[in-house]
């Protein structure tokens, strides 16, 4: 179909929406960025928000979200940084997992409501962002848009028996419609609570696959993606470096990913990995990730650098979109820091502070 009549088609609602394998197909003639890397969207700079576990030591109320929201700049005045937030959760403690390969024992219904009452408790997570936001705007004036809200989606694990019931059935995880059901009802349950939220500063933008690999999900997560956009919502991925489907993220049904380069993690792997995943990167059209945890604080600051010299190197800051992984509060833990610590929070603050200054810009 000639993509000018769709288009009109789809803004006069005479057309149906796209299935993940149209969307692919569409998404392979889009633009993207000039050096290959995905082109800007909605999100410019997206922090992975780890809440929910038991073993979680971290209190996401306003006071701990400070440094993410804004960086302070003298006379009392501050910059906006991040845009996006994904709030995501691998595991509880060592009782069960949310994905895959975290632990023995797969979460069930109970567990998958227990981290959305957990985000949606006021004063906390989202909420607390939420009123974060709205004390910064004495700091930093208006805010230029909403920030957008991710929210990850637990992985059906394969063959599991006693997830629990959907209108009084017991789904069973060797059943792909059973898998599907269950990422269905769980949408659904998170579009009921923003909507009885009614927060002022945020809005959610769509959601994450937290399986980070394709391997026991390719054959069902594009309904899941067909759902999704259904609902106008985006679906977000960071599969992590070479793992099983990355390069064929699109067909997969994903709006966008971001590749891990698995660098910081590990002494042993040299700083042209970060180089390697760059290329990588601009080769199947991906945004990228950066990577660093509360080692950052000392033995492992320079490897964090390293990200910057190396994103800064390869044009990924000027070209794409970013996610960042920083462990549990690595931001807020080198904003609190010492001198050097500090000094390294604010290299990469006023990178994502002039980020967002074209980010804002966009919708």
């Amino acid at each position: 179909m000639n993509k000018i009549i769709l288009t009109i088609l789809l803004l006069m609602g005479l057309a149906a929406p796209l299935s993940a394998q149209d969307a692919s197909t569409a998404a392979n003639s889009l633009p993207t960025s000039p050096s290959g890397y995905a082109p800007k969207g909605s999100i410019s700079d997206m922090v992975l928000i780890y809440h929910g576990g038991t073993h979680r030591k971290e209190t996401w109320d306003p006071e701990l979200f400070k440094p993410y929201v804004y960086a302070e700049r003298d006379g009392g005045k501050g910059d906006w940084l991040w845009d996006g937030f994904l709030f995501l959760e691998i595991f509880d403690g060592q009782r069960c997992g949310f994905a895959s390969g975290y632990r023995p024992t797969p979460a069930t219904k109970a567990d998958w409501l227990m981290l959305l009452d957990k985000l949606f408790t006021p004063g906390h997570a989202i909420y607390g962002l939420d009123l974060c936001i709205q004390q910064a705007q004495k700091v930093c004036g208006k805010l230029p848009k909403k920030r957008q809200i991710v929210i990850a989606l637990p992985e059906p694990i394969p063959n599991q028996k006693n997830w629990g019931e959907i209108d009084g059935r017991a789904l069973d995880f060797s059943v792909t419609a059973d898998r599907i059901a269950a990422c269905k009802w769980y949408i659904d349950r998170i579009v009921e609570r923003f909507k009885q939220a009614k927060l002022k500063n945020v809005e959610l933008a769509g959601y994450y696959w937290l399986a980070e690999e394709a391997t026991n999900t390719r054959d069902f997560v594009s309904t899941i993606a067909d759902y999704i956009h259904l609902g106008k919502k985006q679906f977000y991925w960071i599969p992590y470096f070479m793992s099983d489907g990355y390069s064929t993220w699109r067909e997969l049904g994903f709006d966008k990913a971001y590749l891990q380069p698995n660098h910081f993690f590990n002494d042993k792997i040299p700083d042209s990995r970060i180089d390697e995943a760059c290329r990588l990167g601009q080769k199947y059209h991906m945004s990228m990730e950066f990577e660093f945890d509360r080692n950052a604080l000392d033995k492992s600051a320079s490897r964090m650098e390293a990200y910057i010299d190396g994103f800064e190197r390869n044009g990924v800051f000027r070209e794409t979109d970013l996610a960042y992984y920083q462990g549990g509060d690595g931001v807020w833990a080198l904003f609190h820091g010492n001198a050097d610590n500090r000094a390294l929070y604010y290299r990469l603050a006023n990178l994502i502070a002039e980020r967002q200054k074209t980010a804002k810009k966009r919708k």
